[in-house]
């Protein structure tokens, strides 16, 4: 095949994508403006948000990793044109997304006092209970959504969950400025009203956007009028036993980066800061592969719909190609402005903290040249493993991701992440180390299998 057989899909994924990578930036920006507002109250504030979102973002993996089973069942079920398959599927997997909402809340919650047995700064964890707390429960509303937005991708309508996510976003904001900061008479609650800000917007995402989606002819009949409670075990298990896999894939990845986040803070609070500083920039760009995975899933499911596998394959590759294209962008720019970008988070106006703000953007500087060579990487790694769930082929790629993530990527943290060798530089080697690994192991997966889909269809 030639080059512009690749590229000719660019246009229609790029279309599919764009509105997806702008919904993940969404939740990703969340934090960006909790972290850039908080910053201006102190390293201390910023290092508590980056602990208290550690536990979450390991919850929020759970959820959303289960969630995205809902995407490839109902793109199999709306290229068969099957209307009744497609509304089990969003049925049982908004009940389960449902359930887990709460059970991950209710694990955080509970998870709370294991702060004060990490050896993280006791200022930080002090400020970053009463934080979690409040986020923790925002979970239920994320992971509901999460439920919306996988169906609502799988029929191809991706813009409605990125309106939901840039109206979330707006309150975020609103909400951000008055609470953290006291304005116009509202109290000033610090760390406190950045998590209040964020469980309000969310409660306001999901109900955005079940309007839209009632609001669509394709799908109405879908999101209305529908038995809540009356299940079917067989699609449960089937969700289930494609959920599971999928969500402990992401809990692995994830899990690497929330180990990156307590390994700094053994190195004390300005680190810490300054990792969550370069998670906060590297979250973003991973959001626009991210984008580009779920459209890998859609197109995927679609294709094994039909049971067209050349075209599957093709197709496949032309998103891999679109995304190592614009990791490579990414890549540049961390590099070329790896000084610059942390300067954005502390306040160099600040007299009292100058020195923590100097060492932050310093350390920080430092490991965006980590983040600009894992880029590849990272975007491949979750682009494969998109079009491996298009597949419905989960299993294997979870054993590929524990081992990339858990016994190559965090011996490699622990080791090389210590004072004495390379400290946060040394943690983030580690991190390049899994996403690499994982990256080749997941497409050397995804090429045999294709390749033997082909072959046994002809």
């Amino acid at each position: 095949m030639q080059l512009k057989d690749y590229t000719k899909e660019f246009k229609y994924n790029w279309q599919l994508a764009a509105p997806v990578m702008l919904g993940m930036l969404g939740h990703t920006f969340v934090s960006f403006i909790d972290n850039i507002m908080v910053g201006q109250l102190g390293t201390a504030e910023l290092a508590a948000v980056s602990l208290g979102n550690s536990f979450v973002f390991i919850a929020m993996s759970l959820g959303i990793g289960f969630s995205t089973a809902i995407t490839p069942l109902i793109a199999e079920a709306d290229a068969e044109n099957n209307f009744e398959k497609g509304k089990s599927i969003f049925k049982h997997g908004l009940f389960l997304c449902t359930v887990l909402g709460v059970l991950l809340f209710l694990m955080v919650f509970v998870a709370k006092p294991l702060m004060y047995l990490m050896k993280q700064p006791v200022e930080v964890v002090e400020l970053a209970i009463p934080y979690l707390d409040l986020v923790a429960i925002s979970l239920i509303p994320l992971i509901i959504f999460q439920g919306f937005k996988q169906f609502s991708d799988g029929l191809s309508l991706t813009r409605q969950p990125m309106y939901a996510t840039i109206l979330a976003n707006i309150l975020n904001v609103v909400f951000n400025y008055l609470l953290i900061f006291g304005k116009f008479g509202f109290p000033e609650m610090g760390i406190v009203g950045a998590a209040y800000g964020t469980l309000i917007s969310r409660i306001v995402m999901v109900w955005y956007l079940w309007v839209l989606l009632k609001g669509k002819e394709k799908s109405k009949a879908f999101v209305i009028n529908f038995k809540f409670f009356i299940l079917n075990k067989l699609m449960l298990k089937k969700l289930l036993n494609l959920g599971a896999p999928s969500a402990m894939q992401m809990f692995f990845e994830v899990g690497i980066f929330t180990a990156a986040i307590w390994l700094s803070g053994l190195l004390g609070k300005n680190p810490q800061a300054a990792n969550q500083i370069a998670l906060n920039l590297s979250s973003m760009t991973f959001m626009v592969a991210m984008g580009l995975s779920v459209t890998a899933m859609i197109r995927v499911g679609n294709q094994k719909g039909l049971q067209n596998y050349f075209d599957l394959r093709r197709i496949a590759f032309s998103i891999f190609l679109l995304g190592i294209i614009l990791a490579s962008c990414f890549a540049i720019i961390f590099f070329v402005f790896h000084n610059q970008l942390p300067k954005l988070y502390v306040d160099y106006d600040d007299a009292k903290n100058l020195l923590d703000n100097t060492e932050v953007v310093g350390i920080a500087s430092k490991l965006l040249f980590a983040a600009a060579i894992f880029q590849l990487s990272d975007s491949l790694q979750v682009l494969v493993l998109g079009a491996l769930r298009g597949l419905q082929d989960v299993k294997i790629p979870t054993i590929i991701t524990f081992i990339s993530y858990w016994l190559i990527g965090f011996p490699v943290s622990w080791f090389l992440g210590k004072e004495n060798v390379y400290g946060s530089f040394g943690i983030w080697l580690g991190l390049l180390a899994g996403l690499t690994t994982a990256a080749i192991l997941l497409y050397i997966r995804f090429n045999y299998l294709t390749k033997k889909l082909i072959l046994s269809n002809n």
